[in-house]
């Protein structure tokens, strides 16, 4: 079923238009149908390594959780992960974390791995080391490989290792440095049998720094079509590229929200159009304020992480949409700021009552401000959370 979903995107792209042209309701439900599952194509990401590799510091990391938070992956310097452990992202229920236990571990061993864990539920591998990849984890790429999913190897201390470098070398070199750990790691990986290993330079603790955005488009590239939007939205917002991402991706699902909107314009209804699109837009910005993590529970768990007051992240965002609860009646309100978008809400209402050409008309207007409305807010929402990076920016790299 999944298959068919991600190998039929063009196609359903093409049915959805020739429904719309003519039969909208048959057209509705397919652009139900294709939005249900743009926001919840499952992602399963399998976190695997040996005991103290930092596996669980990196699945907080990457969810946005701090290790003492509620719900966060138990982290400590013995084996905390014995079982197969999920680890579902807060803001985004169908992306999740796998938490794996260690390779070679009495309960888990090597040659049996794959089979315990369950490895046909994940879409990729992530196999961690502290410094260096030892057999167990070879093997286990192997068996991977053998099995048709990708892998990826992440070494999760850089931080220590470099700071380790920079105190015993006198002429330090930071992207020399780099490149001879990362160098050091693809060869010991060939020597094992590995052929053009991916290894990636990462601090769970400074996922900004480093290897991390790396990855992030490494993964983007390699995933496949349908598994891009989830796994761009389950990104933490370290980067601006990242923020850009995640606002392209809302941007592309617009004008099928547009589409869906002039669909509702078809049923000669007085009144019944305005008050379907602020449900709907009510529902998308939702979606666009917790996708950037400016709901009130991402901001306090980044005030925490970022030593940032709650209320100073609060205060450097413009609009009414962050850490609130985002209501029809609330859209409205914000809507009553915007004249031109009301004109063309108003037009659509009247162009009700024309003869015979009055549906056509207003399914265009419902159409084109129903665009022109979500546009504007996901600009709202994209700002605001490019303020709260650079507030955090600011107030953590001042001395």
């Amino acid at each position: 079923m999944e298959g068919q979903w991600g190998s039929s995107i063009h196609e359903q792209h093409r049915q959805i238009q020739e429904a719309m042209k003519t039969n909208p309701t048959q057209g509705i439900a397919k652009i139900k149908e294709y939005l249900g599952k743009q926001n919840n194509t499952p992602l399963n990401i399998a976190i695997t390594g040996e005991t103290g590799s930092g596996k669980s510091t990196f699945i907080n990391a990457f969810r946005g959780i701090n290790n003492s938070d509620e719900g966060a992956a138990p982290t400590g310097v013995v084996e905390t992960t014995t079982e197969v452990e999920p680890y579902p992202h807060p803001n985004l229920p169908n992306v999740t974390l796998w938490d794996l236990p260690g390779v070679g571990t009495p309960n888990f061993p090597a040659d049996e791995y794959l089979k315990k864990v369950g490895f046909e539920r994940f879409d990729f591998f992530i196999i961690i080391a502290a410094c260096r990849f030892k057999e167990n984890d070879v093997k286990l790429a192997l068996e991977i490989k053998r099995m048709g999913r990708k892998f990826y190897f992440l070494c999760s201390k850089i931080d220590i290792d470099m700071y380790n470098e920079e105190r015993s070398q006198r002429n330090f070199d930071k992207q020399k440095t780099l490149k001879a750990i990362r160098d050091n790691c693809i060869k010991g990986l060939r020597g094992q049998g590995i052929e053009a290993p991916q290894v990636f330079l990462v601090s769970s603790f400074e996922l900004h720094q480093f290897d991390f955005l790396l990855l992030q488009e490494t993964l983007e590239r390699e995933l496949p079509e349908h598994k891009r939007n989830a796994f761009v939205c389950a990104l933490p917002n370290i980067s601006k590229e990242i923020m850009k991402k995640k606002k392209d991706a809302y941007q592309a699902q617009i004008k099928y929200h547009a589409l869906l909107s002039s669909g509702v314009a078809a049923v000669p209804l007085p009144g019944l159009s305005v008050a379907v699109d602020l449900a709907l837009v009510a529902g998308v910005v939702t979606q666009y304020v917790i996708g950037f993590r400016l709901d009130k529970e991402s901001l306090k768990r980044l005030s925490d992480s970022s030593g940032v007051p709650y209320s100073e992240l609060v205060s450097v965002m413009t609009s009414q949409l962050g850490a609130t609860t985002i209501t029809p009646q609330l859209i409205q309100k914000l809507l009553s700021q915007i004249p031109r978008i009301l004109a063309l809400i108003a037009a659509e209402e009247v162009s009700r009552f024309l003869i015979v050409i009055g549906t056509p008309v207003s399914m265009i207007l419902s159409g084109v401000s129903t665009y022109k409305i979500l546009k504007f807010f996901l600009d709202l929402v994209a700002d605001d959370a490019q303020r709260v990076f650079e507030k955090v920016v600011k107030e953590t790299t001042e001395v």
